[in-house]
């Protein structure tokens, strides 16, 4: 498993964020590795603690994220952001400010290529401009 997959798991737990109380996400990340080891995928050691970092790191500032994301979303308001594309943002956001391990045009790219995936067709556009927008502020 490389990095990519390693996020686009944590993106998966990231969206269950939303939806979950504090002691549900803990058992839903307990279920989630339980779910892929019953599916022959094993994570090794070091994605596993990637993933767990990334989710956790994203929950702790949470609040933060949330207030840049509203932010940078000028003309949306965050609740009519779908939950896919707040989740997207969410893990990215945490890699850009809160995290050593993701150069910024990295957290961009691989955020643009989750939204590719899982979000609509507006999505890629949506978040490349929220998050460049962030970047440029940033620095």
């Amino acid at each position: 498993m490389n990095r990519r997959e390693a996020r686009k798991n944590a993106f998966y737990l990231v969206f269950q964020i939303g939806f979950h109380e504090q002691e549900e996400l803990e058992q839903m990340k307990e279920l989630f590795f339980e779910q892929k080891e019953q599916e022959q995928q094993q994570i090794p050691k070091e994605q596993k603690e990637f993933i767990l970092k990334e989710v956790e790191g994203t929950k702790a500032h949470l609040s933060e994220i949330d207030e840049i994301i509203t932010n940078n979303s000028k003309k949306w308001k965050k609740e009519r952001i779908s939950k896919v594309d707040i989740a997207i943002l969410r893990l990215a956001i945490y890699e850009i400010y809160f995290s050593q391990e993701v150069p910024n045009s990295v957290a961009i790219n691989e955020a643009v290529e989750l939204a590719k995936e899982f979000g609509t067709e507006q999505s890629p556009a949506f978040i490349n401009g929220i998050l460049g927008n962030i970047v440029s502020t940033k620095e």
